[in-house]
């Protein structure tokens, strides 16, 4: 049997945003990429928390599984390795990722500016909302026309509704920091950044001094902090090394 490989996407994506890097693997994974809740086809989950995403990773995989997440997915994926019994995550690749916010002051203040873009989402069309969303977030910038397209596309599966729960409940000011418990993730962890991504090219290299494991960084050449969007063929690369 292949060995299996779940996949989390970013806030305001689906799992359909893995398909160009699950084409690129080959056949040689069984891939699950589901919708996250307060995405896609689970806009209308309740309740949209970490403990309900963790519990759906664990029902969707059987057996041992690698873990791959990208940005809130990989924040996500970060605390599933932490929670989930030992053995279940066998490997962690991580797009774009952070362990989240320590300090309490700035986390409280992320966590407010969260709720405040929540109560703007829910009185938009996704149509919206996407244009701003990809207008107006810095680590976005520069992608190409095509793979700007493809975002657009796949953001507007979601429910202005449903990502506005997904802020609240999964968004970077709602989770707790896991900068000191990056030691305890002794599985190996493969940090992808793009190299255009100076924020989360900083970040990968302030996690990998801290996490307890075997620790890769790939920095892909020319790409942003969508790396899997921007260069799935990397990405598929990176993920068949392990």
């Amino acid at each position: 049997m292949a060995p299996t490989l779940l996949m989390l996407h970013g806030f305001t994506h689906t799992g359909a945003s893995w398909d160009p890097v699950a084409a690129g693997l080959g056949g040689r994974y069984r891939v699950l990429a589901p919708d996250i809740r307060g995405h896609g086809a689970a806009s209308d989950a309740d309740p949209v928390t970490l403990a309900a995403v963790i519990e759906d990773v664990d029902t969707l995989a059987d057996g041992p599984f690698t873990l791959v997440g990208y940005s809130m997915g990989g924040r996500i994926a970060l605390h599933a390795a932490l929670t989930l019994r030992s053995g279940r995550v066998r490997r962690l690749v991580l797009i774009g990722a952070s362990p989240g916010i320590a300090d309490p002051g700035e986390r409280a203040a992320r966590r407010a500016s969260d709720e405040r873009l929540a109560s703007e989402v829910e009185g938009l069309t996704i149509a919206s909302f996407a244009e701003r969303w990809a207008g107006e977030t810095a680590v976005l910038a520069g992608q190409r026309p095509e793979v700007r397209a493809a975002a657009h596309a796949d953001r507007l599966q979601n429910t202005p509704t449903g990502l506005a729960r997904a802020l609240r409940g999964l968004g970077t000011g709602a989770l707790p920091s896991l900068w000191e418990r990056l030691g305890e993730i002794k599985v190996p962890v493969t940090l992808i950044v793009g190299e255009r991504d100076s924020k989360f090219r900083g970040i990968g290299g302030e996690m990998a001094a801290l996490l307890g494991g075997v620790v890769e960084v790939i920095v892909v050449p020319g790409a942003g902090h969508a790396v899997h969007l921007e260069a799935p063929d990397a990405v598929a690369t990176a993920i068949k090394r392990g």
